[in-house]
């Protein structure tokens, strides 16, 4: 295999021959992008002064709400009179601490929450919500936490170095129970490799709702007596499609499902059998429920921005709900009579609200003044299929530096969300363009599937055709995407190099022949393929970035990663650009030692996010908003 793959030896993170490669040609990119990185650093760090809210949950007491504040993130807990305590500051874990969820008891006198330095490997907490107190730690990949009673809980743990303890290789799933420091297994005993549970109590505390699935192919909903696991069962679904459990109200299970078209309708499971349709099917595909009392919150995507429809639990319509500005609804969930959710935009960093009696109250909100504005527009692929894209710019701004960011894979929807390094590269000029490419779940499960396995390079040419659209108005475009979507800008660089003026592949997936051996991978076969199997081997190999590169003119090209990454390898990043240089493109290697796919600390976000757009402001001719006033 080394003779094929001569830097393979970069795989090796811990071998200081690796380290000192990669963090000598990091030095190097700094010193390059320093002059443009302080000229933007001085702004970007005014705007980073913004709150932002990553997620709202409600209890008993009130709203537990996690936030990323300049120099660290935050659990609070507001109740419902207005009254504001800081539960848990990242501070006080250490340096560059992210946390990254919460977990609130029903009763709110309990909350878990899981931090780590980027990686998704980290720490779980659980504190008493009065005092302060930790009630117990753990170490791994763990979330799903559910209470029995103060010192009894469940939760999910996924092992991903070592065999469960049923002896399945990882990475692989398991619900254990938790008590005085001691565990044991209550479901999923005998679940395959890279298959995974979700768990999550219903909103009167009697249920626990599972979600069992296998990839992003399909998922199983399960329920049964929060006090015994032994009636935890198959509620709904089939190893064909996508189903999850919502709640359990008037002794059924309230059930997403996406089965038929692939949009998503909602079913009400009885206990004893049989289930009847309470929100069919419409042309919108489905993205959440969440119950209100008696009433059904339900969100959906038109044109891959958030909408929400209220229904009775018959089924009939009783309301919509709309924003002015097209934007994304997360953090959708209920407690007691009222539902609770997030909705941010492109320069609307959160606004929460709240549902009850039928009406829609604003608890908190904060947004980044600007002109601003947000247009559709289309364009049409290779085989005709219509794309969508987000343009948001400046109003009155030509459109003629263009940063156009992707991800297209594994059913995620690409919709208006708010990002610093965004806004200020369109308070400086530029215009930045979010596509709605194949792969994602934009327009349901069916656009998901046609951008899966062999079907992929349709993902690229979409992504083509959404850059084709700008270069055709005379513009300088930089395409960009992190993850899955640094595959698929690797892929449109390595395919079409020369219509680009500039490629960002932040944290990606690049070689397509290893990357299941690498870290978690074998959870992505279902989406990709098996590089085990010649038939797979063949397609994958045809787009591979890192398999593609070859000796031709590349625009200006800017790879960054973390080494705290334990989801995606950073020897995705390291190999294609050691590839690069072999054929003499103008390739520069950003390494963070202190970040990984679960994000970084609030500061050295900060500093990311700078030289990233410090490299794109190079390529594009863009200048900073205090250069262009002539200020120093």
């Amino acid at each position: 295999m080394t003779s094929e793959d001569p830097y393979l030896w970069l795989e090796d993170i811990e071998d200081p021959r690796v380290v000192e490669w990669a963090l000598r040609r990091d030095e190097k990119t700094r010193k390059l992008l320093a002059d443009a990185a302080s000229a933007i650093a001085r702004r970007a760090a005014k705007l980073f002064s913004t709150p932002y809210v990553v997620t709202i949950k409600a209890g008993e007491r009130g709203y537990f709400i996690l936030e990323r504040l300049p120099s660290s993130y935050r659990v609070r807990l507001l109740t419902r009179d207005g009254e504001d305590f800081t539960l848990v500051d990242s501070r006080d874990l250490g340096e560059n601490v992210v946390i990254k969820q919460i977990y609130p008891s029903l009763h709110g006198d309990v909350l878990a929450f899981s931090a780590s330095a980027g990686s998704d490997e980290g720490l779980a907490r659980l504190i008493d919500v009065e005092t302060g107190e930790v009630l117990d730690e753990l170490w791994g990949v763990t979330y799903g936490f559910v209470w029995l009673d103060k010192h009894r809980y469940y939760y999910v743990r996924q092992y991903r170095r070592e065999k469960t303890p049923d002896g399945v290789k990882p990475p692989a799933s398991r619900v254990l129970l938790r008590e005085d420091g001691s565990e044991e297994i209550v479901f999923g005993e005998g679940l395959p490799t890279a298959h995974y549970i979700n768990l999550y109590p219903s909103t009167d505390g009697t249920r626990a709702l599972l979600g069992v699935g296998y990839g992003w192919t399909w998922c199983k909903a399960y329920g049964g007596r929060l006090d015994d696991p032994s009636t935890w069962d198959l509620v709904y679904g089939t190893e064909e499609f996508i189903a999850y459990p919502v709640d359990w109200t008037a002794n059924s299970y309230i059930v997403v499902s996406l089965e038929g078209e692939g949009y998503g309708r909602v079913l009400a499971v009885r206990e004893e059998g049989g289930s009847k349709v309470v929100v069919a099917e419409t042309k919108y595909p489905l993205k959440g429920a969440a119950l209100a009392g008696n009433a059904l919150v339900v969100h959906y995507l038109v044109n891959a921005s958030s909408s929400l429809l209220v229904y009775d639990l018959e089924g009939r319509r009783l309301g919509e709900i709309n924003f002015e500005v097209p934007g994304t609804v997360s953090s959708l969930s209920s407690y007691g009579g009222e539902a609770v959710f997030k909705y941010e935009s492109f320069w609307i960093p959160y606004r929460l609200y709240r549902f009850r009696d039928g009406k829609l109250e604003v608890i908190e909100s904060r947004e980044v003044k600007g002109d601003f504005t947000v247009e559709d527009a289309w364009t049409e692929s290779s085989d005709g299929t219509k794309i969508h894209m987000f343009v948001f710019r400046k109003k009155g701004v030509k459109t003629d530096k263009v940063l156009v960011y992707g991800y297209g894979g594994f059913g995620k929807a690409l919709t208006p969300t708010f990002s610093l390094c965004r806004v200020l590269f369109v308070e400086d000029g530029g215009t930045f363009v979010m596509a709605n490419v194949r792969g994602g779940g934009e327009y349901g499960e069916k656009w998901h599937k046609a951008g899966v396995r062999e079907k992929r390079q349709k993902v690229f040419e979409d992504f083509m055709a959404c850059i084709e659209y700008f270069k055709k108005k005379g513009a300088k475009v930089v395409a960009t995407g992190v993850s899955n979507g640094g595959l698929l800008v690797g892929a449109v660089l390595t395919q079409r190099p020369g219509l680009l003026d500039g490629a960002v592949i932040g944290y990606p997936i690049l070689d397509m022949l290893r990357f299941h051996k690498l870290y978690v991978g074998k959870y992505w076969v279902s989406e990709y393929g098996d590089p085990d199997n010649p038939k797979d081997a063949e397609y994958l190999l045809r787009y591979s970035p890192y398999h593609n590169v070859k000796k031709t003119k590349y625009p200006p090209t800017l790879v960054y990663t973390g080494f705290k990454d334990d989801r995606v390898h950073p020897a995705h990043a390291l190999k294609f650009v050691a590839k690069l240089e072999e054929v003499g493109a103008p390739v520069l290697l950003r390494v963070e030692r202190e970040s990984g796919h679960s994000g970084a600390g609030p500061r050295i976000k900060l500093k990311e996010c700078v030289d990233v757009m410090a490299f794109i402001y190079k390529v594009l001719g863009l200048k900073p908003e205090e250069l262009q006033k002539g200020s120093s």
